[in-house]
């Protein structure tokens, strides 16, 4: 059974991913839905666990898959869409995948920001979990679609490090599904959620 104890708050979490550099300081295209704020951000152990749990190692990069869902556009923010990033395990025993992983995304050299871009994180998952051999856990990619008239930048594919390592892994991205790109915006409508436990 995945045992779970869930944080006390969310996060607006680091603008960069583990291996990665910063963004350019150059000013978001359009306004969009800001990413959820929250007081003090969880370093990237994923925090405190009970002295049982701490037994348990971290899932690897190499004991992964990844898995990109359908998208959804959000019911209270249009243009704003939801996509599952869910990860199985799959080897013979379980290990613990929690915190917020990194996420780039992957495409043409745009002009101003270039080929990829840095999805910031946003730690609101939950605070330890368990994926037993097979199972799997799941963050949530949310991205802005531009609107008629805003530059459209179409991903090719998105590259996710676990939480914790430092290998990525590499899903193919929507076609249908272009993002506005908000590099350089100080609350971008675009991140990556914290892991949560998918049920048993």
């Amino acid at each position: 059974m995945k045992r779970i104890l869930m944080g006390i708050g969310t996060v607006a979490g680091a603008f960069a991913l583990a291996a990665c550099g910063g963004s350019p300081a150059a000013q978001a295209p359009a306004p969009a839905p800001a990413a959820p704020a929250a007081p003090a951000a969880q370093g990237a152990s994923g925090g405190g666990v009970a002295p049982a749990s701490s037994q348990t190692p971290r899932c690897t990069t190499a004991d992964l898959e990844v898995l990109l869902g359908k998208p959804a556009e959000k019911n209270d923010a249009p243009g704003q869409f939801d996509i599952p990033l869910t990860y199985r395990n799959t080897t013979d025993h379980t290990c613990g995948l929690y915190g917020v992983p990194g996420v780039d995304l992957v495409g043409p050299d745009d002009a101003t920001f270039g080929p990829v871009y840095h999805l910031p994180r946003v730690d609101n998952g939950v605070k330890y979990n368990e994926v037993p051999a097979g199972t799997t856990a799941s963050a949530t990619i949310t991205v802005v679609k531009p609107a008629a008239g805003e530059p459209a930048w179409t991903p090719t594919k998105l590259n996710t490090i676990p939480p914790g390592q430092t290998a990525a892994l590499t899903a193919k991205w929507p076609a249908d599904l272009p993002v506005l790109r908000q590099d350089a915006a100080t609350h971008p409508g675009s991140y990556v959620n914290g892991i949560l436990a998918d049920p048993a």
